[in-house]
């Protein structure tokens, strides 16, 4: 198992970044570096960082999510939040997945599972369920992106993909990333 650690504290450079375009709520480097007692490292027993996606995990297959687990939360994470993203898609990033309102004590997820406590946002399509990956063409990143928030999100089951990720940008603390690619050679 490889592992990915990524931005963390600063919510003003995160929230500069985060404005849904660009480099997008889940996108992006250019953060400054965080503190190693702040990073939030997040793997998968199921692929690596940079590697493949098996088939079981998209369209080809079962299309069931994959395993995760994280670690690194800082303390003062209340709840935490998942999205898993391609930001490949021709219409620009396409939202496979968002559960917030994870529990803070949670530090992974089951294949097929919504993490403990969480509660799904609508993805891309408008659904409240894990979107497999499955690129139209060529190969794509897909990035599944841990964040840590001091505050549960105020939204209900199935909130609208535009108002989940727009609190998660307001409320994030800190965050991970494990990103890998599915598709075409």
């Amino acid at each position: 198992m490889t592992a990915m650690r990524l931005r963390t504290r600063g919510a003003g450079a995160l929230l500069a970044c985060a404005a849904l375009s660009g480099c997008g709520l889940v996108g992006g480097s250019g953060q400054p570096a965080p503190a190693a007692s702040d990073m939030i490292t997040v793997a998968s027993p199921a692929f690596r960082e940079g590697g493949t996606i098996p088939g079981r995990y998209t369209c080809e297959g079962a299309g069931t999510s994959p395993p995760l687990r994280w670690t690194g939360m800082p303390s003062d994470a209340a709840v935490l939040a998942l999205v898993v993203d391609d930001p490949d898609a021709p219409g620009g990033t396409y939202v496979h997945w968002v559960v917030f309102n994870i529990d803070p004590a949670t530090t992974g997820v089951a294949e097929g599972v919504v993490p403990a406590g969480g509660q799904q946002g609508r993805n891309s399509a408008g659904s409240t369920r894990y979107a497999p990956p499955c690129p139209p063409s060529g190969t794509h990143r897909y990035r599944f992106t841990v964040y840590a928030l001091p505050q549960e999100m105020p939204l209900d089951e199935g909130a609208q993909l535009k108002d989940a990720l727009a609190d998660i940008s307001k409320r994030a603390t800190a965050s991970g990333r494990l990103t890998a690619v599915f598709g075409e050679g």
